[in-house]
């Protein structure tokens, strides 16, 4: 069986791929996917996963798994989603290190799904926005005692990247930028399910009701109705003109509430974020997914 896991990451699509896809859920059956209801697995899962950390992992793990999601229809491919699979948001810093318990928690998931085979999706945020969101979901007042007071522009996408291939070569990584969403919405669900660019599905083009105006809706739709035929790479260019037209500029604005955190900062860290991306791009076995 495969096994898709989509670890977050922290403050990135809020659960929306995971609604997206049980929204889907009958259609990707017939297809051999499952995705269980999140919480059928998420507490379990934690509490397998604290366990194993501190007494070693129980022998029937993978048999209670799959009888609390309840996957006897499935012989294909299980999608499991939630932002804290590599911790609570205090746990995704560790100085600047990002997510350092990662490929220790991936251990532990190859030993519970033993004979599985596991892929890892994981969306990616320009630290310059990433870490005042997660600042919030922590006791910390500040980003600097966040990271300790390590410098945030040490802080590289590609290391987390680069650490789980090197510990798991052998597992397939799709990561994509949370930035990017909009345009590659329906490839990001796709790859994650398992299934082709032709099979339709619900929720296409879920995030665009969210940062487009509502006459940019109305008529971004009609133009989809008048051209059934589009290609994938045909809608992302049209989906582009319309949000460059359209888009709902209070809707993608985003406010930067941290103590310290200056215009200055976030140039600097959004030049790094796009010279690491470039680096995640050259690392073997890692598909970035891009407009």
């Amino acid at each position: 069986m495969q096994v898709a896991l989509h670890a977050g990451a922290h403050m990135t699509d809020e659960d929306r791929l995971i609604a997206c896809l049980a929204e889907n859920r009958d259609t990707l059956a017939r297809f051999g996917t499952n995705v269980p209801p999140p919480p059928s697995y998420r507490k379990l899962l934690r509490d397998i996963l604290q366990q194993a950390q501190d007494a070693g992992l129980a022998g029937d793990a993978r048999d209670v798994v799959i009888d609390a999601i309840s996957t006897e229809d499935v012989t294909d491919r299980l999608v499991l989603s939630n932002q804290g699979f590599f911790g609570t948001p205090k746990m995704a810093v560790g100085g600047p290190i990002l997510y350092p318990a990662a490929d220790m928690r991936l251990s532990l998931f190859r030993q519970i799904f033993a004979g599985d085979e596991i892929e890892l999706f994981l969306g990616l945020r320009n630290p310059a926005m990433f870490l005042p969101a997660l600042l919030h979901g922590t006791p910390y007042t500040s980003i600097a005692r966040l990271l300790n007071d390590n410098d945030p522009a040490d802080m590289r996408w590609s290391e987390l990247i680069a650490r789980i291939r090197n510990a798991h070569p052998d597992m397939p990584i799709t990561v994509w930028c949370n930035e990017d969403t909009p345009l590659i919405w329906s490839q990001i669900v796709r790859e994650m399910a398992g299934i082709d660019a032709t099979v339709p599905i619900a929720g296409e083009f879920a995030l665009l009701s969210e940062i487009m105006t509502k006459p940019g809706r109305q008529r971004f739709h009609a133009y989809l109705k008048a051209h059934p035929n589009m290609t994938e790479v045909q809608k992302r260019r049209v989906i582009a003109a319309f949000l460059d037209k359209f888009a709902d500029e209070e809707a993608i604005e985003e406010e930067l509430d941290a103590p310290g955190w200056t215009d200055e900062i976030v140039a600097r860290l959004s030049d790094l974020y796009d010279e690491d991306l470039y680096e995640i791009q050259r690392i073997d076995g890692v598909q970035m997914i891009t407009p």
